[in-house]
């Protein structure tokens, strides 16, 4: 175990991740210690992961948060280069190898949880372990449809990519981020905070949506969960409007072996005031060098 007083300051990386493609990184801690990637989740920048998380994970490993495509500092393709969902999934092993990291402990939140679902089915040999929350299982054909994201939240979506200047649209996202909290911990000072920081980062206040508009195929491979052998952590968010119970616990359930724990009070969203238990829940399985077992 990497003690506190090793981790180091953040390191940043640019990433090919394909041609004409270059993606932010950054991995903080000390770079002896197990990898930790973080996949965060649609039009989200990888500085939505919290600061409070990053460090309490680094304590014992090195963290790497990163860009998608389209986000943050990393290069705007979509309008010239459309791609699909599931090229995302190979951007966050590009990341992997910008960092030399052969295997490392990946987690997920949202759109997120679902590419590291797809690095669990094609990819397995570079996760140690899995951590998804916030998000459902892959689609399977033929069976019936899990419950989506409230009318609320798809009432707002479609206002996304609607222009404002910086304080309306940071105004906006706070919303956004009250509606995705879902009742549970919310502090507007706190996410209008974040929102500031990462326009800041992005040299850009333009709402960000290629996401929403890439080619979702690829994304119905449900019924391979069942030959997952990397051990999984499913954390449920029992108030999250978007992948609302039993998402949570129908993941858990398709995967061999998964863990899954409840944090009360989580929605789609990471408040200071959960991070603790959050952090608990992911260093569960990954505060080790070595794969955790299966229980």
């Amino acid at each position: 175990m990497t003690h506190p007083s090793a981790v180091r300051a953040a390191e940043e990386r640019w990433v090919a991740a394909a041609p004409g493609v270059r993606l932010w990184a950054e991995a903080t801690g000390d770079p002896g210690a197990p990898p930790f990637l973080l996949v965060m989740g649609a039009n989200a920048s990888g500085l939505a992961w919290p600061d409070a998380l990053v460090a309490r994970l680094a304590e014992h490993n090195r963290v790497i948060r990163y860009d998608h495509r389209d986000t943050g500092r990393s290069t705007r393709a979509f309008a010239t280069d459309p791609y699909a969902i599931a090229a995302l999934a190979g951007d966050a092993l590009a990341v992997l190898d910008a960092f030399g990291a052969e295997r490392a402990h990946v987690a997920g939140m949202s759109l997120g949880g679902l590419l590291v679902q797809l690095l669990l089915l094609d990819a397995p040999e570079r996760l140690h372990t899995a951590t998804v929350f916030s998000t459902g299982p892959l689609h399977t054909p033929g069976t019936p449809e899990l419950p989506g994201p409230t009318d609320e939240v798809m009432a707002m979506w479609q206002h996304l990519g609607e222009p404002r200047d910086r304080e309306a649209e940071v105004a906006f996202n706070v919303e956004h981020w009250r509606l995705l909290s879902g009742g549970g911990p919310f502090e507007p000072e706190e996410f209008r905070a974040l929102e500031r920081r990462i326009r800041d980062h992005a040299g850009t206040d333009a709402p960000t949506v290629a996401h929403a508009l890439a080619d979702p195929s690829n994304l119905d491979r449900g019924a391979e969960l069942a030959g997952v052998t990397t051990p999984t952590l499913v954390i449920e968010a029992p108030l999250d409007p978007v992948y609302p119970p039993p998402n949570a616990g129908e993941l858990a359930r398709r995967i061999p072996g998964a863990r899954l724990v409840t944090i009360p009070g989580m929605g789609h969203a990471l408040p200071s005031r959960l991070i603790p238990q959050i952090a608990d829940a992911m260093l569960s399985r990954s505060m080790r060098g070595e794969p955790a077992q299966r229980p």
